[in-house]
C-alpha cells in the first residue's frame, strides 16, 4: 500500500506544490444527499510524496488552491473531478492531461478504467474496497486514506509512459487537445434549460404534454439547486411526468395523481399548477427534435463508415474519434464547430465529412 501523508492544515504543503510543474490529482466527493458534490477529500501525488489533504478542514487553505490550481494536472477520467473543483473555487486548473483519454489514442479501451490502466501498464492489482465509503466522516480510518493515496500513486509514471508512446505516434498533442477540451467552463454549466434531457420518459410526450414537461423539469431544476438537494428528492421522475400527461388545473386534480403528497401540494402546488398552466397555449416550441429521415440514416452511415476506416487504420476504436451520438447531433443541427471540426480532428477526418454535408 501507499505511504501518504493526511494534511489537515492545506496551506502548509504549498511550497511542496510549488515545487513541482506536474501533479497527480484524484478527488473523493458525496453527492447522495446533495444537488452539488460536497468535496471531501484531494489526493495529490508528487514524484516524492502522496498527500491526502482534508478540504473540509477550518484551517486555511486560500494559497494551497492557488499553488493546487497553477499547475499541470495528471488525472483519469477527470470530467467529475474538474466539475467538482470547479463548483467549489471557480477556477479551472492550468492545463490537464487525462490519462483515460491518453490511454484511448494508443488503442486501449476509450472508457478504460483506472485500476486496469494500472494493471495493463504496471501489472499491479488495485484494491476497490472502499468505493462507497462514507468520505464525510472526520476522522478518516486509515484504511479509506490508503485506498484514496493508490487512486494517485501511479498516475505521474502512467502519464509519463504515455506521453512516451504517444510521441512516438506522433499523438501526443492529440491528448493535450482533448484534455484541454474538459476546462470548458460550459461543459458544467447547471442552467435548467437542458432539464428535459435528463427527463428520458419524456421523449415521447408531444404537445402541451411535451410543453409541461419541460416546464415542470426546469422547475425541478431551480428548486433542487436552491435547496441544494437531489432531484428526485423534490420531486420523482415518474410522479413528474405524470403532472405532465394528466395536466391538472386545480390543487384537487394534482391531489389524485398518485405520489403527489398533500404537505407537498400546500408548500409548491401553487408553482407546479402555475408551471402547467403557462402551457396552456403551447406555440410548440417544445417539441424534442424530430427522428432522421432516410436521407439522414443515409448520410450517418456514410459518416460512420469514414471514422470507421480512418480508426482501422489508426488501431483506434471508432468512438474515440467520433461516438455515434455525436455524428447525429451534427446532422440534426448542422453544427461545425464541433469537435470533429476542430484540432487533430479536424486534419484527420474533419475535412472529409464535412465534404458529406
Amino acid at each position: 500500500m501507499p505511504e501518504y501523508q493526511f494534511v489537515d492544515h492545506p496551506d502548509t504543503i504549498t511550497k511542496n506544490l510549488h515545487g513541482h510543474d506536474q501533479l497527480g490529482v484524484d478527488t473523493e466527493f458525496m453527492r447522495e444527499k446533495t444537488y452539488f458534490a460536497q468535496l471531501c477529500l484531494i489526493q495529490i501525488s508528487t514524484p516524492d510524496d502522496n498527500y491526502c489533504v482534508d478540504p473540509l478542514t477550518e484551517n486555511a487553505q486560500d494559497q494551497f488552491w492557488d499553488a493546487l490550481l497553477a499547475a499541470s494536472w495528471v488525472v483519469h477520467s477527470a470530467r467529475q473531478d474538474i466539475e467538482v473543483i470547479f463548483q467549489l473555487t471557480n477556477t479551472m486548473p492550468r492545463e490537464i492531461l487525462d490519462t483515460q483519454i491518453a490511454a484511448g489514442l494508443l488503442g486501449l479501451p476509450p472508457q478504460i478504467g483506472y485500476a486496469a490502466l494500472v494493471k495493463e501498464l504496471f501489472d499491479a492489482d488495485m484494491a476497490k474496497s472502499h468505493t462507497r465509503a462514507d468520505w464525510t466522516r472526520r476522522p478518516l480510518p486509515d484504511a479509506f486514506l490508503q485506498y484514496a493515496a493508490e487512486d494517485v500513486e501511479y498516475l505521474l509514471p502512467a502519464a509519463k509512459i504515455l506521453a512516451e508512446r504517444l510521441d512516438k505516434k506522433n499523438r501526443l498533442e492529440w491528448a493535450q487537445q482533448d484534455s484541454s477540451l474538459l476546462l470548458d467552463p460550459a461543459l458544467y454549466d447547471i442552467s435548467g434549460d437542458q432539464a428535459i434531457d435528463r427527463l428520458k420518459g419524456a421523449r415521447n410526450f408531444r404537445g402541451q404534454k411535451r410543453a409541461a414537461a419541460v416546464k415542470l423539469a426546469m422547475w425541478r431544476e431551480a428548486e433542487a439547486i436552491r435547496r441544494n438537494r437531489p432531484r428526485q428528492w423534490i420531486l420523482r421522475d415518474n410522479v413528474l411526468l405524470d403532472i405532465a400527461y394528466k395536466l391538472p388545473s386545480s390543487s384537487k386534480q394534482l391531489s389524485n395523481i398518485e405520489g403527489v403528497a398533500t404537505k407537498f401540494i400546500d408548500r409548491v402546488g401553487e408553482q407546479l399548477l402555475k408551471a402547467v398552466a403557462a402551457t396552456n397555449d403551447d406555440d410548440g416550441s417544445y417539441e424534442p427534435p424530430r427522428p432522421p429521415d432516410e436521407a439522414q440514416k443515409a448520410l450517418l452511415k456514410e459518416m460512420q463508415s469514414l471514422i470507421s476506416a480512418c480508426a482501422q487504420d489508426l488501431d483506434l476504436a471508432a468512438e474515440t474519434i467520433a461516438p455515434k451520438r455525436e455524428l447525429s447531433a451534427i446532422i440534426r443541427s448542422d453544427d461545425r464547430e464541433t469537435r470533429v471540426f476542430t484540432g487533430w480532428r479536424r486534419e484527420l477526418i474533419g475535412a472529409q465529412l464535412l465534404k458529406l454535408l
